[in-house]
């Protein structure tokens, strides 16, 4: 949620500033504003609505500077108005401020400020830690910063300016990402890298809790304490092409298919067939442990949480150890039975999820081994985890995940084969899956062949308002995962199932009206899913289907059939997935709707 992006060096900063809100709109937001500081004076823009209703506010006046910052909101305290947009200044109107996170204790700071005869404009929590930086300003920037985040509760990653400093940005992070490019005589401050790998993949990830100064003269940084914190300069993995278009129409389209090549650079170095062997490097010092635990809790949220279901019945399988899944977002308010024989897997993409990392942070104070599986490299999840795996599949752009969810399902369906080799599976059968599982980059491929028939199929049912997807077994989760993509990007109703949880209860729903997704592919509940599908088909319902290859049958109980190649029973969610994925796209492009960033939605979601 939220973006920020600031810049300090010897080039014009407007431009900078916005091109990298640009590369941050994926994230959601709903207004958007700028301050630069030009003449010993702040600048300051703020519109609501897309970052091209900004652009037609700036003049001259916020050209020929060379420091400045910019912020992308999305509304939690005060509606998406131009007085609640970001910057925010003090009383003074000399300092401005950029925030992404929440404040939670800002009616106390605010009626404190008051009683010191502070006025406030906006409805803001931001507006609050602007002014109270600014009471405790008296001429240094850096201190006034961490004097008030000293009295601050809650999540924040922000950029600061001071007219009276020019030459400095002040910036501050806890819950709330924030990373440093160092480029050669300039600095880009930024939320995400994406908005900082145009110009060097230079970067430092803030911790939590830690406050840097960029200059003309270099960068340093220290905790709130004013103590020296020393930070390594590492480097970018992702390249700009990787974050542009490509072509394509939309970046949920370009990921969809990148699916073949990001599962290819997921496996890549990972698995041995020949030898039935899994190499998880970034397990090595957990291993033993990990092994030995009688166990596994997967927490995750949305995508993230289906992929923890489809991990569930990997796990439990292969490696033969207890396994749940828990909703990131519940996990730590239940007093959760955690103990120093149980490992948490914490699964978000961007490593950033708020609630997933407070499940984290619950697990590992509980005594449990807390491992990770992100995406994003340097992200506060893969710091505080234990140890962990990365995706590695590239930038995910498109608000909908789509690759990200297969490399999760991908590292899971890892993890279950190289704990159930380290227990008791056995070398034939193991290099059997893993054989297997590199071939799947090819089927994915002749899946996305489906895109046109996909496509048909939305256009003569992109009118029905309620949809059904049902699944069993490991196909479930692909239900639910289908359903939650068609609802969040095209905004039609939809709903997963188990297919046997539909006649208690929700066939009371099903007429001619209501399309009914089922997942039927060849499998040890192949009968039973055809019975279901007989069960909506008796009631007037419109069965589209997704089926194995050379399934004839299927062609006479459904109205539509998507064919997908026959694979192991353990890996074919990572096909069944991919024409859901394709008919949520055509239907959303179908409706007009904004495919990359849906209404109310945000790539990473930041707070609580």
């Amino acid at each position: 949620m939220c973006g920020i992006v600031a810049y300090l060096g010897q080039r014009e900063a407007t431009p900078i500033l916005l091109e990298g809100l640009k590369r941050l709109e994926y994230r959601g937001y709903d207004s958007a504003g700028i301050a630069v500081l030009k003449h010993g004076e702040l600048v300051i823009r703020r519109s609501v609505g897309r970052i091209a209703t900004l652009e037609q506010k700036l003049d001259g006046s916020v050209g020929g500077s060379t420091v400045g910052m910019a912020h992308t909101r999305w509304a939690t305290h005060g509606a998406p108005t131009e007085i609640n947009a970001h910057p925010h200044t003090d009383a003074s109107g000399r300092l401005a401020l950029v925030h992404n996170g929440i404040i939670k204790n800002y009616r106390v700071l605010r009626t404190f400020l008051e009683q010191k005869g502070v006025a406030f404009d906006s409805e803001t929590d931001t507006e609050v830690l602007a002014k109270l930086i600014g009471y405790f300003y008296d001429g240094d920037l850096e201190e006034a910063v961490r004097r008030a985040l000293r009295d601050v509760r809650g999540t924040f990653g922000i950029t600061v300016l001071h007219a009276d400093e020019p030459d400095r940005i002040v910036a501050a992070r806890r819950g709330s990402p924030l990373i440093v490019g160092v480029g050669d005589g300039e600095y880009v401050i930024a939320s995400d890298a994406s908005a900082i790998i145009q110009h060097t993949p230079q970067v430092i990830y803030l911790s939590d809790n830690e406050v840097v100064v960029v200059s003309r003269d270099g960068f340093h940084t220290t905790n709130l304490q004013a103590l020296p914190v020393t930070k390594e300069v590492e480097e970018v993995e992702w390249t700009l092409e990787q974050i542009e278009l490509g072509g394509h129409q939309h970046f949920m389209s370009k990921e969809i298919f990148e699916q073949p090549e990001a599962l290819r650079t997921c496996l890549r170095g990972r698995i041995d067939p020949a030898e039935g062997r899994v190499v998880l490097g970034g397990l090595a010092a957990a291993t033993r442990e990990l092994v030995r635990c009688q166990r596994v809790i997967l927490a995750g949220c949305g995508t993230a949480w289906h992929a923890c279901l489809v991990g569930e019945y990997l796990i439990e399988e292969m490696a033969r150890i207890p396994c749940e899944v828990e909703y990131a977002s519940e996990f730590r308010y239940r007093n959760p039975l955690v103990d120093d024989r149980t490992v948490v897997i914490a699964i978000s993409q961007s490593g950033e999820t708020a609630d997933t990392l407070a499940a984290l942070r619950e697990a590992k104070e509980k005594g449990a081994l807390a491992l990770g599986i992100v995406n994003a490299v340097g992200s506060t999840i893969a710091r505080e985890t234990d140890a962990g795996v990365y995706l590695h599949v590239g930038p995910e752009i498109g608000v909908a995940s789509t690759k990200a969810f297969l490399g999760q399902v991908t590292v899971l369906s890892l993890l279950a084969a190289f704990l159930g080799r380290r227990r008791h599976l056995g070398h034939s059968a193991c290099s059997a899956y893993l054989t297997a599982l590199s071939k799947m980059p090819e089927a994915i491929e002749r899946t996305l062949d489906l895109s046109s028939q996909t496509r048909r199929i939305a256009a003569h049912f992109v009118e029905a308002n309620n949809w059904l997807y049902l699944g069993r077994g490991l196909q479930y989760p692909i239900a639910l995962e289908g359903a939650l993509k068609l609802k969040e990007i095209s905004y039609i109703h939809a709903e997963g199932l188990p297919a046997a949880e539909m006649k208690h209860g929700p066939i009371a729903l099903i007429n001619a009206d209501m399309p009914v997704v089922v997942i039927a592919v060849r499998d040890h509940l192949y009968e039973k899913v055809i019975s279901n599908i007989e069960e909506v088909r008796s009631r007037g319902g419109r069965v589209i289907a997704v089926a194995t290859e050379g399934d004839e049958q299927i062609g006479h109980l459904a109205e539509e059939v998507l064919y997908v190649p026959d694979v192991p029973e353990a890996l074919q969610p990572l096909v069944t997935v991919v024409p859901l994925q394709l008919l949520a796209y055509h239907a959303a492009v179908l409706r007009g709707c904004d495919v990359d960033k849906p209404r109310n939605l945000a790539k990473s979601v930041t707070v609580e």
